[in-house]
């Protein structure tokens, strides 16, 4: 089951952390189809924040067709997003880089911004990222 962490600093909306968090979880595969959500109740007593917080974030993935609730039975997961499993040895890679960055002086917030700035630069532009990782060396 997941366990939703809310970080009142984030400027982020507290529904949208509970949905940008269960969308984690499905594509990481931490959560599958089937699986049921904790109850409003449970998160309400696991983070301190308002019920209707909850109920709007679930809401919102059952809008999405993610979650789905049975009256009287709680909110389940229809179906799963992305295959990257949890233990993924990109995942690995991906940890010993953030170790790295954090050694090396940066703050969480650097991190983002760097990790973003490449995400952008592969994603958004495919050919001229691929040209440019093939030009210093590295497998395409």
């Amino acid at each position: 089951m997941v366990e939703f962490r809310i970080d009142r600093r984030s400027g982020v909306a507290t529904y949208l952390q509970i949905v940008q968090q269960t969308r984690q979880a499905l594509r990481l595969g931490l959560l599958e189809p089937g699986d049921k959500l904790p109850t409003a109740r449970e998160v309400v007593e696991a983070t301190a924040i308002n019920p209707n917080t909850v109920l709007k974030a679930y809401r919102e993935l059952e809008r999405e067709g993610l979650v789905e609730a049975r009256r009287g039975l709680g909110t389940f997961v229809r179906k799963s997003l992305g295959s990257t499993p949890a233990d993924s040895p990109l995942r690995g890679e991906l940890s010993r880089w953030a170790a790295r960055a954090r050694a090396s002086g940066l703050e969480r917030d650097d991190v983002a911004a760097l990790f973003s700035a490449v995400l952008d630069e592969q994603f958004t532009e495919p050919e001229q990222a691929s040209a440019s990782t093939a030009s210093k060396g590295d497998p395409a």
